[in-house]
């Protein structure tokens, strides 16, 4: 019994040259032919959706309220929240409030960024210094910052002290975590290069080490300055006599629902103003980053 082996031979050649060779063609989209149209188009889209949606919510809330399908008394509408907040701006009853909540904000957050910077710089860079300070740090970050209060009314009694030391200390781990990380972050190789090129330190930390991690930097700092607000609100709700966090604590005690969400209000556009002023100083001393939110360059 024989059987007949074939392999390859002319004939199977022949064949496979004479199969239809298919040619994939890509057109160009609209993203490559107009490519500022299209990110101007993604942009006005982006734009229409972020209004769309807080717009839509207080719609949704005024109607409620109108309709009384929520208690007006506990929940004012938003029309009430705006003639009020505008009769208090009017007035002059609402800027002292605002002025020394930012004043507040500002202070503790300068201070907290600029030592939470340098520290988290030296131990970047230092190991030993690393070593020796970074099981303390990591114990302290984790006690709720709040829960420090009482240790600096003791230590500064009251008054702008105990209100700008907390928000400092808040920010202050904020941005040495981030800095730390991003400056060990940086590859090696960028820091052999500038040894080969007989960088000194402070060349090192000027064209190597602050570019590289100044990105992320940036982005610990953003976080911080949200949490800021945040931090200074509470403090102002327990151990001040005047600021945002008092207004809303003190009209929430004298059920002022409507003068509450005024302040609530004025926090959360503090909040959002400060934190987007953050993120542009960091597009301006950043033009080398990727923008966030997925913006790219056109």
């Amino acid at each position: 019994m024989s059987t007949d082996r074939r392999g390859p031979g002319p004939d199977h050649d022949d064949a496979r040259l004479a199969a239809p060779t298919r040619l994939l063609v890509r057109r160009p989209g609209p993203q490559e032919l107009h490519p500022g149209r299209t990110h101007r188009r993604r942009r006005a889209l982006e734009l229409a959706l972020a209004l769309a949606v807080p717009l839509l919510l207080v719609l949704v809330w005024q109607l409620a309220a109108a309709r009384s399908w929520i208690d007006a008394r506990i929940y004012p509408a938003p029309s009430t929240i705006l003639a009020d907040g505008w009769d208090r701006a009017r007035a002059g009853e609402l800027w002292p409030d605002v002025a020394a909540t930012l004043r507040r904000v500002l202070a503790g957050y300068l201070l907290g960024t600029v030592s939470g910077y340098l520290l988290g710089l030296l131990m970047g860079s230092l190991r030993l210094v690393r070593a020796a300070l970074e099981p303390l740090l990591d114990a302290l970050y984790v006690v709720p910052k709040l829960a420090l209060l009482p240790v600096f009314l003791n230590m500064f009694g009251l008054g702008e002290g105990p209100q700008i030391a907390l928000v400092a200390a808040t920010v202050f781990f904020f941005v040495w975590i981030s800095t730390m990380a991003a400056v060990l972050a940086v590859p090696a190789g960028h820091r052999d290069a500038g040894r080969v090129f007989g960088a000194s330190h402070w060349q090192m930390f000027r064209h190597v080490l602050l570019p590289a991690s100044l990105p992320a930097v940036l982005v610990g700092a953003r976080i911080a300055a949200g949490v800021a607000v945040l931090v200074i609100v509470a403090s102002e709700q327990i151990a001040a006599t005047d600021g945002l966090g008092h207004l809303v604590f003190d009209a929430r005690a004298l059920f002022q629902n409507d003068v509450m969400f005024v302040g609530i209000v004025c926090v959360a556009v503090l909040g959002v103003l400060f934190s987007e002023l953050v993120r542009l100083a960091g597009r301006l001393l950043t033009p080398w980053a990727p923008r966030d939110r997925g913006r790219t360059r056109t």
